[in-house]
């Protein structure tokens, strides 16, 4: 079954041989943003039927094409790209005799947009270097609306001179790509917004919450704190359906208490607190106990009704 990919207009770029390793609800339109921008795309994914619905949907877009291993997918590609689900589904794309640096010639990059572990990032990172190939930790923001627009946040952590050589390519499907530091600062980075994130919609959950039980239209509230101090992305996107109930669309819970588990992990290494974090995250616990595993996070909200 195919997957919305909205095109857009994309700035001209040189084209570039490419790979894309993972073709999930993100993957899948980012992939396809890159062969819509004009590049040469070659695509591995677990389940052939979405490497077989991906090339059937894109074939009218330019040289698209799909192989069985991540290592025949990275063949003769100058930039392999990669969104998988976490730090053990990645190892298994990237290394052993079927993985993606076997089939990657010297000097060619690796991007990875898995949210994932910083300590991943930072072995890949090392294993990619003794190969002679190139390592960036890109995770992304902007969940699948941003992904299937073409308008993802993507956060970089490598070497300087190779985030130039890719960032052109990566803006197929983004709307920012920026350096944040070496190795592992992209996956650091996307846990910051993690943290916002998690704190923000308990905010914003209680505050409906609350509104509703003092019999308040909260339509009308949501509207007219939304032009104040209050304002956030979560409520101007997540506000009215959290009021109406819905969470079947979005980031689910299952995927956010993942992240928030990567969080954890990184605070007991570095020391920081994290208190509210570490709260909410067993808060997401209760919605999965309540079966909404793959419900939107906003339902942290169900907890207060």
């Amino acid at each position: 079954m195919s997957t919305p990919i909205n095109p857009r207009s994309y700035d001209p770029t040189p084209a570039r041989r490419v790979a894309f390793l993972g073709l999930g609800v993100m993957g899948y339109p980012m992939a396809g943003h890159l062969a819509l921008a004009g590049h040469e795309v070659t695509v591995y994914n677990r389940s052939a039927s979405k490497s077989e619905a991906f090339t059937a949907q894109l074939a009218g877009a330019g040289k698209v094409k799909r192989t069985e291993t991540p290592a025949l997918a990275a063949a003769g590609a100058d930039i392999v790209f990669c969104c998988v689900g976490n730090d053990d589904d990645l190892r298994s794309v990237v290394l052993g005799k079927h993985g993606a640096f076997a089939g990657m010639r010297p000097g060619a990059v690796f991007v990875d947009h898995t949210t994932a572990s910083a300590n991943v990032a930072r072995e890949l990172d090392s294993a990619a270097r003794a190969l002679g190939l190139h390592f960036i930790d890109a995770p992304v923001s902007g969940g699948q609306a941003g992904a299937q627009n073409g308008q993802l946040t993507v956060m970089c952590g490598g070497e300087p001179a190779v985030f130039e050589q890719v960032r052109p390519v990566v803006m197929a499907f983004a709307r920012a790509v920026t350096l944040l530091g070496p190795s592992g600062a992209g996956q650091l980075t996307k846990m910051v917004n993690q943290i916002c994130i998690a704190g923000l919609v308990q905010g914003l959950s209680e505050a409906i919450a609350f509104g509703q039980r003092a019999g308040l239209d909260m339509a009308q509230v949501l509207e007219v704190i939304g032009k104040g101090a209050a304002q956030s992305w979560q409520m101007d996107n997540r506000g009215k359906t959290m009021v109406e109930g819905r969470f079947d669309f979005g980031f689910a819970v299952d995927w956010m208490r993942k992240d928030l588990g990567l969080v954890l992990d990184e605070a007991q290494r570095n020391g920081a607190l994290l208190p509210v974090t570490a709260l909410v995250d067993q808060f997401y616990a209760d919605v999965q106990r309540h079966g909404g595993h793959r419900w939107d996070t906003s339902s942290l909200i169900t907890r207060l009704k």
